[in-house]
């Protein structure tokens, strides 16, 4: 874990959007039309104020000052309500967006083989398609549209201070390229402890999946003290990491107050100067303050948004890498197999699961079943015998020699024709939290309560069955349990 920087391609940034936001063009368009319609408002009601200001301080008449009082009451209730419906339909966007992504990421680990999924933690797979998915969120709903809006709103607000007069215009606009060229560059700081904050989250809960999933022999074992010793250990390696990533936030945050602090004293500095030559009103003086205040907005929200992207460049990368990992079975291009029996060949098959392994598991095993033959394998700790059902599911593939079924080289056959075709029972048990009949048919609905129940019967568990509140809609818990040890396996064959 060297924590290093990535520098994300703009290309990817914008291949991700392109991907997650092109079938919502529409909702993307009415977002930006709230946007910008918002910016508007905004521009308009400090002009409206200013009016308001000198009017009231020629001494006129009541009703001009009426009017721009409902005018402003009607303008800011319009805002906020744009506001509102703006952030409704990003967080709409954005969720949408990222629940696609979540949801290709999920079925694309699904398809990876099992060299993998061996490496990995079941909590480290949950942090990388969770976690990092939830730090997206904002990058999908509105990142880009805000950082334009934001930029258009910056620009609309050099521009009527321009038209106020060129000193303010080009004061405020050498304090904006300043701001931003110094929020871009003190950035760079905080990438790499946010992409090592994340690879952290990762290691810490994949821990928590591995020893929450094991507690009956941990604490059979009295390795409860290691537990938390490790437990205490990751979270000292944790705090640095996360106080590092915070700081950097802090860094960003400090700058932009102290430069929003500069920003104003600046304009107030102009305001002083032009109201002592008589070159503006009380109005243009209030209307330049709260343009100067309303830079500090838009710089505000460029700030966070930088703060977000730093955040995403780490999952952007880990997403990115996730998917960028190709599975080592793919799929064959036969897709059918005879009806029936099928016939089992092994051919001088050897394998290994590690490259640098001295001793390959298996080494020249050759082996014929015929259709309807029955073989049984004996042998101790080691020697293959789980290897050979791997390899005949093809979870792996052998380094050298080949494995039949049916005539047909597996490796030539589709992933789903070859385990439609033959069943395989782990030697650990895996029932998911849902009721008996989803456990038993993998919610294939096609298959009858009637089917279920005959095979159940088969297996002595009838009584069992006889014995649920709810019978096949008796819902089991994770892991089985509820279950008993001889009862769980039983339905692992059901």
């Amino acid at each position: 874990m060297n924590g290093k920087a990535f520098k994300i391609p703009l290309k990817q940034y914008l291949a991700l959007l392109r991907q997650y936001l092109k079938p919502q063009w529409k909702a993307m368009l009415g977002l930006a039309a709230l946007i910008v319609a918002g910016i508007g408002l905004q521009l308009v009601n400090p002009q409206i104020i200013r009016r308001f200001l000198d009017t009231a301080q020629s001494g006129g008449d009541l009703k001009p000052l009426l009017y721009a009082a409902l005018l402003f009451i009607l303008v800011a209730l319009l805002h906020q309500g744009l506001s509102v419906a703006a952030l409704y339909l990003g967080e709409q966007i954005g969720w949408t967006a990222t629940n696609r992504l979540r949801e290709d990421l999920a079925a694309h680990c699904l398809k990876l083989d099992m060299s993998f999924h061996k490496s990995r933690t079941p909590g480290e797979m949950i942090e990388r398609v969770d976690g990092d998915i939830n730090n997206l969120t904002n990058f999908f709903s509105n990142f880009f549209i805000l950082l334009v809006g934001n930029v258009l709103l910056m620009a609309g607000i050099l521009i009527l201070l321009f038209r106020e007069d060129w000193r303010v215009g080009l004061t405020m606009l050498v304090f904006v390229l300043f701001a931003i060229r110094f929020i871009r560059w003190i950035r760079k700081f905080a990438v790499p402890h946010w992409t090592r904050f994340r690879q952290m989250n990762a290691m810490f809960f994949g821990f928590l999946s591995e020893h929450f999933g094991a507690t009956e022999d941990t604490r059979a074992n009295g390795a409860a003290g290691y537990v938390m010793h490790r437990f205490h250990s990751l979270l000292r390696r944790w705090l640095p990491y996360r106080v590092n990533a915070y700081m950097g936030w802090a860094a960003m945050w400090i700058t932009t107050l102290l430069l929003f602090t500069f920003g104003t004293a600046a304009a107030l500095g102009i305001i002083s100067y032009l109201w002592r030559n008589g070159g503006i009103t009380i109005g243009t003086a209030y209307l330049i303050f709260h343009y100067t205040v309303m830079l500090t907005q838009p710089i505000e929200k460029i700030r966070m948004q930088l703060d977000d992207l730093q955040r995403a460049d780490a999952s952007i990368h880990r997403v990115r890498e996730l998917l960028d990992i190709r599975p080592k079975i793919a799929d064959g291009p036969v897709g059918r197999l005879p009806d029936g029996p099928l016939a089992v060949r092994f051919d001088q098959v050897a394998f290994r699961y590690e490259d640098d392994q001295e001793q390959p598991t298996l080494n020249g095993v050759t082996f014929e079943l015929k259709p309807g033959e029955v073989l049984g394998l004996i042998g101790r700790t080691g020697s293959g015998k789980t290897t050979i059902a791997r390899l005949l599911m093809r979870f792996y593939d052998p380094q050298e020699g080949a494995v039949y079924v049916g005539g047909e080289d597996v490796r030539r056959l589709k992933l789903q024709t070859l385990r439609r075709k033959v069943a395989y029972v782990s030697q650990s048990v895996e029932l998911f939290r849902g009721t008996v009949r989803d456990n038993l048919t993998m919610y294939d609905e096609g298959i009858e309560d009637r089917r279920i129940v005959e095979v159940l019967e088969e297996l002595g568990l009838d009584r069992w069955l006889a014995g649920l509140p709810d019978g096949l809609d008796t819902v089991l818990e994770s892991g089985g349990s509820g279950t008993s040890a001889g009862e769980a396996p039983l339905l692992h064959f059901a």
